[in-house]
């Protein structure tokens, strides 16, 4: 392996989308990768792209680049719907495998990436990469060091301010067939930065609601049906006995974001973000003690300061590709991978189902 990781990455574009925003800064700012190649829709674009990715080689097919014997990681930066097979030829050819969440419809599938990703010896990253959040890593040490005692119950609330009026290029997260809608995607990023905090559940009642029936595309004025899911609401219990409880509100003019509680024997932790961004909030940690004193901010300690400095989406995704580089270089553990979106799948599947069924879902 060359010295440095050759990343190539597919959905690559010169101008828009998560992929130029956020994993171009992030690639750019570690010393141990290099951006090889970009593969888009067509040659003009992937060279357009290339020449502002720093790449050397510009790929129409996907496939032609992940057969590149100068790609040793490939990141998949494009939309589920438009992702049909590019996880499996990754694979397939040998590569190391960054893919963006969700990693697939459901978790069966998810199941068959990992165990094909594992029987094909390659590392693979899944991009949740909330869990980096400083404050969220804090709170995680800090309830299982025992600040706040034996935990009795925890809390996630989200608010979500929407339009109604959108471009063409989001109609699929109105489509609950789609795999990139709320349920999927807000729920998908915020219930695993919720369980890597505070521990995972072993059992879900949900329900879920669709309270605005239509949407305005932007361009043409159509008013489509909208099928998936606005409304979130699930309560459970953690592996650690502590009853647990989220709430995803989408519409509106207006969002706070999130709210995550923890309530314990000696105390209380409370995350609270500055908005409503769904992965690049600044949050405050608090604690109140049994005593009935106010409630304090809890410092961030130096060791949690983010890789790039500044708390951001982008310095989350660096941090998992260093986290990504480091496991591919010495084979240690590394998360979030596949592993961790089939577990998060399993959640969502179970909500799901349980919103169908009217029933309590164990979770595997």
């Amino acid at each position: 392996m060359a010295d440095r990781i050759r990343v190539g990455v597919v959905g690559a574009h010169a101008e828009r989308g998560w992929g130029r925003h956020i994993h171009l800064p992030a690639l750019q700012a570690l010393d141990d990768v290099e951006i090889t190649a970009v593969a888009g829709t067509s040659m003009a674009g992937a060279r357009a792209a290339a020449a502002v990715w720093g790449a050397g080689k510009a790929y129409d097919d996907a496939r032609a680049l992940m057969a590149d014997p100068d790609v040793d990681l490939v990141t998949i930066a494009v939309q589920l719907p438009s992702r049909d097979g590019l996880v499996e030829a990754a694979i397939a050819a040998g590569k190391h495998v960054y893919s963006e969440w969700p990693l697939a419809l459901d978790a069966a599938t998810a199941e068959r990436f990992e165990a094909a990703a594992r029987a094909a010896g390659v590392r693979h990253a899944v991009g949740l990469q909330s869990r980096h959040h400083p404050e969220v890593r804090l709170l995680r040490d800090l309830l299982a060091q025992g600040l706040i005692g034996e935990v009795l119950s925890v809390t996630l609330l989200y608010s979500l301010s929407t339009a109604e009026v959108w471009s063409t290029r989001y109609a699929a997260l109105f489509d609950e067939t789609k795999g990139v809608n709320h349920v999927a995607v807000v729920g998908g990023h915020s219930l695993d930065m919720f369980q890597y905090a505070v521990g995972n559940l072993t059992e879900v009642s949900a329900t879920l609601a669709t309270r605005i029936g239509q949407v305005t595309m932007e361009e043409t004025g159509e008013r489509i049906e909208v099928t998936s899911p606005d409304q979130i609401a699930l309560h459970g219990v953690l592996e650690s006995g502590a009853t647990a409880s989220a709430h995803f509100m989408t519409g509106g003019p207006r969002g706070d974001g999130f709210r995550i509680e923890a309530h314990g024997r000696a105390g209380r932790l409370v995350l609270v973000s500055s908005d409503d961004s769904l992965v690049g909030p600044r949050f405050t940690l608090t604690h109140e003690t049994a005593n009935g004193a106010p409630a304090r901010e809890v410092p961030l300690p130096d060791a949690y300061r983010p890789l790039l400095g500044t708390p951001s989406p982008v310095s989350n995704v660096a941090q998992v590709y260093a986290d990504l580089v480091r496991a591919i270089r010495t084979g240690g553990d590394f998360a979030p991978d596949f592993a961790t979106a089939v577990r998060t799948h399993r959640l969502l599947d179970g909500i799901k189902t349980s919103a169908r069924t009217g029933g309590r879902v164990r979770l595997v």
